[in-house]
């Protein structure tokens, strides 16, 4: 029995499978805590040393987008869509859903989300000052 196209599947597969070459997209998750991803960012990389060609984000005020099966199958139909040949994507939180500059000051903390304020995105663990 074929179940169909699975795109959480296809994302974990094709993630697992390391650099395929380019184009290669990108997916990383936000949110206000490392519990709860809130935004998530895909772009598509078309060559090595080269810029986003085209970036999409989600936002969610509720829920986690990262358990979210209609959020899932638009990312994966954005990357098919634009016929990548590798995913790089982390499933931890990798920071706060505001962007520095737009949201807030360049150079300060967000003051929305106190959780990442002195916090080391890839670790998670408090900085010392």
């Amino acid at each position: 029995m074929k179940l169909g196209w699975q795109p959480r599947k296809w994302l974990e597969k094709k993630s697992k499978r390391g650099n395929r070459g380019y184009p290669m997209g990108t997916i990383a998750y936000y949110g206000p805590d490392n519990r709860r991803a809130s935004k998530a960012a895909v772009s598509i990389i078309p060559a090595l040393n080269a810029g986003p060609a085209d970036l999409r984000r989600w936002f969610a005020e509720t829920g986690d987008l990262r358990m979210d099966e209609t959020v899932i199958a638009e990312i994966a139909a954005f990357l098919r869509e634009n016929e990548v040949k590798s995913v790089v994507m982390v499933d931890a939180i990798i920071g706060c859903p505001h962007e520095e500059g737009i949201d807030y000051p360049s150079g300060e903390a967000c003051p929305d989300c106190s959780y990442w304020k002195g916090r080391n995105r890839w670790t998670g663990k408090l900085e010392s000052s």
